[in-house]
Formats: structure tokens, C-alpha cells, sequence
């Protein structure tokens, strides 16, 4: 299982006879990146990381942005070199064989549908809040907007419906083509950029804008404790769940033209540009409403998304703060007297956030699609529509999974499972990379991570530092998980893997004869 190792030109003579159809480019790609990344921390996990970290929420972003920055130029010269979908599992593949790939896939599987699951949920908020509750005067039910309280929910709660209806709704938009899927995405980047944007402008020109709500700067510490998932480390460990969008970026290599020019700016281009935005708008928020987190017994911080932090927000001297919001920007507007363009940044989440969902809907889709095309998982999965050219069926059973996540599971905690799987692939793409300049020395790169003697080793000791910081049960999740996906790989894809069969290219099976562009 570990002999079995695919080689290059077979990967891309896979991809080429059993293709998906290129249709973008670079700016394009920035655009999927920018959709992933801005959103989802800004939007949905601003208050939860101040509640880790406090007005420390900015050097959490500089620290989880900083090992982004690292791993994204391992991914840029890997993804130009090998453009295929299937991101780290397919140079996993290529490297290190077959059982280190499928755990590498299985482990991207938690990771984009967790994270698509844990989007929905925070849309659900904004949705239930600002267009629901403020504008139409609609107080949609606890039962019907939050889930249980055994599984970490709020009291009352039975199922989140609103969050299951958008992740259905982004499947179908998926099932539809990746063209149309693109082009909604671009819409949706320009809304949230422009929202963000006039965020800024108004909070740091507020009169309320005091440079003292930064102190002290880290009320729990740089490091909180292992397992403890708090201080500024623990919370860049959480919102480090909101950097999957240049990992998004490079599983749409092969619907890419042009790739070894276009998915590296897409990758970096996206990530400088949405870390930079990260920090000014958690500064904007900081400075003017303040972001100290509601300490806990020991002076540690009550768990973010925690049964006890929501019986401190509900006392009257608790509920006005930012780590109590569940519209975090459209709280701070309206905290400065800008209600109006409050409740508007409440509908660019409202209208944004899709986004998100869809791209990381996008990702796992692919991942499933490539290890089906490699016979790790079954045949079937691996279908393309004849008229929308898209992997139809594995979208819809995936989307079926993230809904069925997001109607019963709370935000709290899937931010951090999701890390758990998002930093064990990183670390495996910084080892394929610094292999495979040794074993494919003389393979045309038209990107080439400088200094990789010291950008690979940072890029896997970056993520092993964020592994350990992240809370004890979400550390505790990436192994249980892989368990599982073991046991799947022994009794059935180790026998009909393709590699082991000797198959090193993909028959296509009967249901492609059909499409334009396959044979």
C-alpha cells in the first residue's frame, strides 16, 4: 500500500482522458479564493475568536495567516506542476502512495463538508436576525433555527431549518456547472468586498475609535494552555478554518485554463488580499466597541459557542459585547450609531456568505471525484451530467451530508474538526513538494516555492503548532475519523484501487461516451 505511488504522467493522462471541462481563469480563481476566505472568519467567527484571544482576535489572523501564506506557496508550485483535481490528495498520490493519499482524502472530506456545514449555520444567524427578526419583523422559533442542546445548541432547539435550505440550495447551483457557479460566485465577492470596505472606512473614522480597547492586547495569554483552545494561538488554530478557500483555489486545477500561470495567483493573490482585510476589519471592531473576552473560572475564557458563555450573554452587562453577537459587524455599526448600514452589512452576510458555502461545496465534491476516478471510491461517483458537465451525482450526496450536518450540528465546535483535517493535508503537501524536487527534478515548474529548504519545514511545523493548540476534543477527532477512513480503505478500495489492479489509466465507463470532450 505504500509501494503504490502513481505516476506523474499517469495522473495526467488520467485526467486527460476522463476530463472536467476548463473553463477558468486566473481572475476567476482569486475570485473563488476571496469567496472562501473572506466570510467566513469575518462574518461568522469574529466573535468567537475574540472571545479566545480578545483584542489579541489581530495577531491571531497575522499568526494563522502567516503559516497560510507558507503553505500557499508549497500549493503553488505543486498545484501548477501537477494540474489535476484532487489537491493534496492527488500529490499525496504522486509522493508518498496510495494509503498515505486516500488518508489524505478522507481527511479533506471532513474538512470541506464540517466547514460547509459550520458556514450554513452562521448564514442561519444572519438570516434569522437581520432579514428575518430586524427587517421583516419575523421571529423565526428557537426549535426551528438552532439545534439541539445536547449536541451544543442553543435551549430550545430541535433543527436549523434555514441552514439546511441554503445548503441545498448551493448544491443545486453546483449540479447545475461549475460556468454559472463562477459567475454567482463573482457577484456575491464583489458584495461582501464592498461591504467590508465601507466597514472599515466607518469604524476607523468613528469618534468612538479608541486605540485603549486594545488593552490589554491579551487577556489570556499568547499561549492558553494545551488543549485548552484559547489565547491568541488558540484562536488562530480556530480561525485558521477560515484560510480553506486557497486550498479550494487549487482543486480546480483541472477546470483551469492555463494552469501553471493561473492557480498560483489565484492562490496567493487571494490569500494577501484577504489577510490584510482580516485585520483591518477585526481592528475596526476592537477599537470601537471593544473585544475583551467574559473570563471564566481561573481567569480562562468561557468557551466560545459554550452552554455557560450564553447564560453570561444574557445578563444585561453582557449581552451589548462583540464576543456575544451572532452578527458580529452589523452589531459593531449599529453599536456607533450606524444601524442603517448595520443592518445593510447584515445583507451582504446574508447575500456573501452562499459563496463560501459553495466553494467549499465545490473542494469536497472534487476530492470525492478524483478518488472515485481512481477507483478508491466506487465508480458511480465519478459521473458527469451529459448537459451540465459536472459531477452530478457526488454533489448531491454530498449536499444532502452538509445539510443533514447543519440542520442538527452547532457552529461552536465545527470550526476546529474542520481544522484538524485542513492542517493534516497541508503538512502532507509541504512534504510532497520538497519530495518531489528529489524524485521529479527535471519536470517543468513554471512556479517554484523559493527557499523551500525553509518554507517546507515551516509549513509542516506551522501546522503541527496549530494542531496542538486547537481544543482537546477537536485534536481528538482528526484520529477518530481516520479510523474510520482506514477501515473503508481495507475492505474495499485497497482491492479496487485501479493502481493495484495495474490499470494506470481510467477506462471510461459508458456513461461518458456522450460528453464533449471525452472519449
Amino acid at each position: 500500500m505504500f509501494g503504490r505511488i502513481k505516476p506523474l504522467d499517469a495522473i495526467l493522462a488520467t485526467a486527460k482522458k476522463k476530463s472536467l471541462h476548463p473553463t477558468l481563469g486566473w481572475f476567476q480563481l482569486t475570485l473563488f479564493g476571496i469567496g472562501c476566505v473572506i466570510g467566513t472568519g469575518i462574518f461568522v467567527l469574529t466573535a468567537a475568536g475574540a472571545q479566545k484571544a480578545g483584542p489579541g482576535l489581530l495577531l491571531a489572523f497575522a499568526i494563522a495567516g502567516v503559516i497560510c501564506i507558507v503553505a500557499a506557496l508549497c500549493y503553488a508550485e505543486i498545484a501548477a506542476m501537477i494540474p489535476v483535481a484532487g489537491s493534496a490528495y492527488t500529490y499525496t498520490y504522486a509522493t508518498m502512495g496510495e494509503f498515505l493519499a486516500w488518508t489524505v482524502g478522507w481527511a479533506l472530506i471532513l474538512e470541506y463538508a464540517v466547514a460547509a456545514s459550520a458556514v450554513s449555520v452562521g448564514w442561519s444567524g444572519y438570516f434569522s436576525g437581520t432579514i428575518l427578526d430586524k427587517t421583516l419583523g419575523i421571529h423565526l422559533p428557537d426549535f426551528l433555527k438552532t439545534a439541539p442542546l445536547a449536541l451544543g445548541g442553543a435551549p430550545g432547539g430541535f433543527i436549523n431549518l434555514p441552514a439546511v435550505v441554503i445548503a441545498l440550495l448551493v448544491t443545486w447551483l453546483l449540479m447545475i456547472g461549475t460556468r454559472e457557479s463562477a459567475r454567482v460566485n463573482a457577484v456575491l465577492v464583489l458584495v461582501k468586498v464592498t461591504a467590508l470596505t465601507a466597514f472599515i472606512a466607518l469604524t476607523y473614522t468613528s469618534p468612538q475609535f479608541d486605540m485603549q480597547q486594545f488593552n490589554p492586547f491579551l487577556p489570556a495569554g499568547v499561549f492558553g494552555g494545551f488543549g485548552t483552545g484559547v489565547g491568541a494561538v488558540g484562536a488562530a488554530a480556530t480561525i485558521f478554518f477560515a484560510y480553506v478557500g486557497f486550498d479550494a483555489v487549487s482543486t480546480a486545477a483541472e477546470e483551469t485554463k492555463n494552469p501553471q500561470r493561473n492557480v498560483p495567483i489565484g492562490l496567493i493573490g487571494s490569500l494577501l488580499f484577504c489577510t490584510v482585510f482580516y485585520m483591518l476589519v477585526a481592528g475596526g471592531a476592537v477599537a470601537t466597541i471593544g473585544g475583551q473576552p467574559i473570563m471564566g473560572p481561573g481567569g480562562i475564557p468561557f468557551p466560545a459557542g459554550s452552554e455557560e458563555l450564553a447564560r453570561q450573554c444574557a445578563l444585561p452587562e453582557y449581552k451589548e459585547m462583540l464576543v456575544c453577537s451572532n452578527e458580529a459587524l452589523a452589531h459593531v455599526l449599529r453599536q456607533i450609531g450606524f444601524g442603517t448600514v448595520g443592518n445593510f452589512m447584515g445583507y451582504a452576510a446574508f447575500i456573501a456568505l452562499p459563496s463560501v458555502i459553495l466553494i467549499l461545496l465545490f473542494g469536497q465534491t472534487r476530492i470525492f471525484f478524483v478518488m472515485s476516478r481512481d477507483g478508491l471510491l466506487p465508480e458511480g461517483l465519478s459521473k458527469i451530467h451529459p448537459k451540465w458537465k459536472t459531477p452530478y451525482v457526488v454533489t448531491a450526496l454530498t449536499g444532502g451530508a452538509v445539510a443533514f450536518a447543519a440542520a442538527f450540528l452547532p457552529v461552536g465546535k465545527l470550526a476546529d474538526i474542520a481544522n484538524a483535517g485542513t492542517l493534516y493535508a497541508f503538512m502532507m503537501v509541504a512534504i510532497a513538494v520538497m519530495i518531489l524536487r528529489k524524485t521529479a527534478a527535471g519536470v517543468e515548474r513554471k512556479f517554484k516555492t523559493p527557499m523551500l529548504w525553509l518554507i517546507g519545514p515551516a509549513t509542516i511545523a506551522g501546522c503541527v503548532f496549530l494542531f496542538f493548540n486547537l481544543p482537546m476534543e477537536a485534536m481528538l477527532v482528526l484520529p477518530a475519523w481516520g479510523a474510520v477512513g482506514v477501515v473503508i480503505y481495507f475492505a474495499y478500495s485497497f482491492r479496487a484501487s485501479h493502481l493495484g489492479k495495474g490499470v494506470v489509466e481510467v477506462v471510461e465507463p459508458e456513461a461518458y461516451e456522450d460528453v464533449p470532450g471525452t472519449t
